[in-house]
């Protein structure tokens, strides 16, 4: 059978691609090579842009660097312990601190025997301020692994030297784990057991690590032009390995199933990208649409994570879509061979596909409304957590025990208070004088320096420090009493205006920004997909039911992770969950849900048009999707789940949100929640008010049908929406 002739614009590009093979191969390894041998070359410019205009912290941030304030610049801490007392070791520390002095990168360092305030009430525990010439994200690593290694030159058994803050606790975030290549690995595994055949399931991988790998090398490159946080590579990769396989196994899922059905190697690949490539084109738009949701927040760095993803989703559809075709035409006759031997040898054993899912669907159909309430009931129950869910930064405190900086960080806390490592920053535009003292009798507020004039003495700052961590809620609220109770009358007082700064405060703004724009975001994600879906359906409660489910295993994710890592279950350092980590998980996890709910209702939906039973559609729409949908679903979670083997905690809450809710969706929604209110609904699932109708253009998803016969064996993950 041939469907050349009816193809649409993806049969014919696969045409393309399997004419011109080497070509194709060709062109995508040369600019794979270029793009990497460039960003190599160039490097990366990564950047970590928390800037929130129009915030408290920020406007401090920008009057203190105006006016040449020393606590402009990022801090480093050099801190000392000594049984016997550190003024015995002064004959070391001093020339040491005199040669951090002269080091790049460094403004200026003050002496801990010349400030009283810097050493602990029993003289074991003392600190040198270091004052970087920029911000922490600015300064060099090189010149802060200079600055840690000539720290640490003088410990001795008798002296103990840690260095901390925000720029060394960066140059100990550099360090990877090994979850790419265990995600690959364990990718591979899978494909290998859902197809029987390594060549088979290299294809997918192939693929997608050729999308992979343009993907961070346009981004690398795109660093210089653009502010990317340097956390966005790890991300990049690991949701590119599990998109790209995703979208290159759904197509070649259904140039299998053309095999099988009789259709010759050519005619099977434009078959399969006509079809299934829709599907992905589709679905690929949903995931880039959620992500460029996130530029509406408008949070710094965010944004650039958001067009680096979006970039990988897209590079990886235009892989799926082109590269896949030319290696089916190069290796298709050995798959071939291997496929249709694996189907003689499954049916005479009486093993037809879709048997087992056909089973659970006439079980969830038999009693839909204790499957639908027990389901949903669990979800939440796992999300009812992320109530209480504490946005936040981690700090030192969260790093781990052995790395210096969250040495120094317990030094601090036991030498000076657990609020040391969490000063906030009191900005006075004018008169100071009255400041230090409100501060001091403020409750929650354990010591506060005198006024620290500017440069040009137009401002000055006190350094208050809280009695409570950074990241305790008690801090946060004293933020906000300070900001609406304490500070405003001493304003009307003296005239002068009074800003709260510093990293503490910074990132409570961060996480109160997030919060306050998160519905936004929300609308602007929930409603394109949603007009998406009505276009593709002809529905109204489709959309609705897709954007309620995905709504719920997001909310069942989220409570997974604020479990873990805020209460600090299974072993879990206990903490705020990184401020960013929702909206993310919410735009990457609404857009890749769509794409199983695609997968499922399409074929739902076909087998309705054909048979006008919707029970049975349901049971065959579930019995052809349900294997795909577990396998894609399969391959990301384990690759999302090796983002647990990072040492970084926000990588690893991405990771643990991204498995939770993709499982869920998978097997609890798509497989037991679905098909149970499709049942419910029967035929009002596919109602459209009459004005919507005739507003709504018509979009076709499938190409059109083929004069040659079809076969009636379910096929996995096609659209065909009429």
């Amino acid at each position: 059978m041939s469907f050349s002739d009816n193809s649409g614009v993806l049969g014919r590009l696969a045409g393309w691609a399997q004419r011109r093979r080497f070509i194709a191969i060709v062109l995508w390894v040369a600019v794979v090579a270029s793009v990497v041998a460039g960003s190599q070359l160039a490097g990366g410019a990564w950047r970590n842009d928390f800037a929130l205009p129009g915030t408290d912290s920020q406007a401090a941030a920008d009057l203190l660097e105006r006016h040449g304030s020393a606590q402009a610049g990022g801090g480093v801490q050099i801190v000392f312990q000594s049984p016997g007392g550190l003024r015995d070791d002064r004959a070391r520390i001093v020339p040491m601190l005199d040669r951090v002095r002269a080091l790049p990168g460094v403004a200026d360092v003050r002496d801990p025997f010349t400030d009283r305030s810097a050493i602990s009430r029993d003289g074991t525990i003392g600190y040198a301020a270091v004052v970087l010439d920029g911000a922490s994200e600015t300064v060099p690593k090189e010149d802060v692994k200079r600055l840690i290694d000539t720290a640490h030159g003088i410990a001795a058994d008798d002296l103990r030297v840690e260095v901390g803050g925000d720029a060394v606790r960066g140059v100990s975030e550099e360090g990877g784990g090994g979850g790419e290549g265990a995600g690959m690995l364990a990718a591979l595994v899978i494909l290998v057991l859902l197809f029987g055949s390594v060549l088979a399931a290299a294809l997918p991988l192939i693929t997608a690590i050729f999308a992979v790998a343009a993907s961070i090398g346009l981004i690398t490159l795109a660093s210089h032009v653009f502010t990317v946080a340097d956390f966005t590579p790890p991300i990049m990769m690991l949701v590119g390995l599990g998109v790209g396989v995703d979208y290159a196994l759904l197509i070649f899922y259904r140039y299998r199933h053309e095999l099988m059905a009789g259709a010759e190697r050519p005619d099977a690949t434009r078959a399969a990208l006509d079809a299934a490539g829709r599907t992905v084109f589709f679905a690929g738009c949903t995931v880039i649409i959620a992500l460029l949701g996130l530029v509406a927040l408008g949070l710094g760095s965010l944004q650039g994570v958001a067009l680096a993803v979006a970039l990988t989703v897209l590079v990886t559809m235009a892989a799926s879509l082109t590269l896949l075709p030319a290696l089916l035409a190069i290796f298709g006759g050995r798959v071939q061979r291997h496929v249709l031997r694996r189907a003689a040898k499954a049916d005479r054993k009486g093993r037809g596909e879709g048997r087992r899912w056909e089973a659970l669907a006439n079980g969830v159909q038999r009693r839909p409304v204790p499957a639908l309430v027990v389901a949903v009931a669990a979800l939440l129950a796992l999300a009812a957590p992320a109530l209480d869910m504490r946005l936040g930064f981690a700090d030192a405190g969260n790093d781990a025990e052995a790395s210096t900086s969250r040495q120094a960080y317990d030094l601090l806390a036991e030498g000076f208070g657990p609020g040391f490592n969490g000063p906030l920053i009191v900005v006075a535009d004018g008169d100071a004088a009255k400041l230090r003292d409100t501060l001091a009798r403020t409750p929650g507020i354990a010591a506060a320096t005198p006024p620290i004039p500017s440069k040009d003495g137009a401002i000055s700052t006190v350094i208050a420090f809280p009695a409570s961590a950074p990241q305790a809620a008690e801090t946060a609220d004293l933020v906000r009493v300070l900001r609406a109770d304490v500070l405003p009358p001493l304003t009307a007082d003296t005239g002068t205006a009074y800003l709260i700064g510093g990293p503490t405060a910074a990132a409570l703004d961060f996480a109160d920004s997030v919060e306050n724009r998160m519905p936004l975001f929300v609308a602007i994600v929930v409603g394109l997909s949603s007009l998406l879906l009505m276009l593709v359906f002809r529905s109204l409660l489709i959309p609705l039911k897709a954007a309620v489910l995905n709504l719920l295993s997001i909310a069942a994710a989220l409570g997974a992770i604020t479990l873990v890592f805020q209460d600090g279950r299974f072993g879990a350092q206990p903490g705020p969950i990184e401020a960013f980590i929702p909206v993310m998980i919410f735009a990457i996890v609404f857009g890749l849900s769509m794409d199983y709910e695609v997968f499922l209702v399409s074929r739902i939906h076909e087998r309705w048009a054909a048979t006008r039973d919707h029970a049975r559609a349901v049971r065959e729409g579930l019995a052809a999707t349900g294997g795909v949908i577990t396998a894609a679903a399969a391959i990301m979670i384990v690759v999302f789940g090796a983002f647990l083997l990072s040492p970084d905690r926000m990588l690893q809450q991405f990771g643990l949100g991204l498995t939770v809710a993709i499982l869920l969706d998978a097997v609890v929604i798509r497989c037991l929640i679905v098909p149970a209110v499709m049942h419910l609904l029967g035929r009002r699932a596919w109602w459209l008010p009459a004005p919507l109708a005739r507003v709504l253009p018509e979009v076709a998803l499938e190409r059109p049908e083929s004069p040659a016969p079809r076969r009636e064996k379910p096929v996995e993950g096609e659209v065909n929406v009429r």
